[in-house]
């Protein structure tokens, strides 16, 4: 697993607000482009994906290998390699799938203000609020599939990057 600090919420300069880890963003756009392009049976470089979902390209890089070793995506060498994911696995992959490949369960199980000690029988300020809500976000990141949300970008109802 990569070690990146997990933050329930993390504010950016620009004051953007985001509920995964900068890798789990990167992630996520960098398998839904993948599996776009998987779709209509190409492969893709990394050049290609940081390109069209706007991240760095060695972070991206390391994440892409750690989603590979995960299973998520498949990794090619040589002149015609990249990365692909097969047609029938993206009915499969969750994005529940992709942020424990990246961050473990600490999206759905560390605590939302970042202690260390926090759970039903010592909880934080906001554990019991902020537990109905993890609950919730987990049963949606375990049904959505990587083919409905690729599915979405093919039919440009959803966008990548801005």
């Amino acid at each position: 697993m990569l070690n990146f600090i997990y933050l329930v919420i993390t504010i950016s300069k620009a004051r953007q607000i985001s509920m995964f880890s900068k890798a789990c963003e990167y992630g996520i756009r960098a398998i839904l482009y993948i599996a776009s392009q998987s779709q209509e049976e190409r492969r893709v470089k990394i050049g290609d994906i940081v390109k069209n979902i706007d991240s760095p390209e060695a972070f991206t890089g390391k994440i892409l290998g750690l989603l590979s070793k995960n299973g998520i995506v498949d990794s090619y060498t040589g002149p015609n390699g990249g990365f692909k994911i097969e047609p029938e696995k993206l009915h499969h992959i969750t994005v529940a799938d992709i942020v424990k490949a990246i961050d473990g369960d600490a999206f759905f199980k560390d605590c939302a203000l970042g202690l260390s000690e926090c759970d039903g029988q010592h909880p934080c300020p906001i554990h019991h609020s902020v537990e109905k809500i993890r609950k919730n976000m987990r049963k949606v990141l375990q049904k959505t599939t990587v083919y409905e949300l690729a599915e979405g970008l093919k039919n440009k109802e959803s966008i990548l990057k801005r």
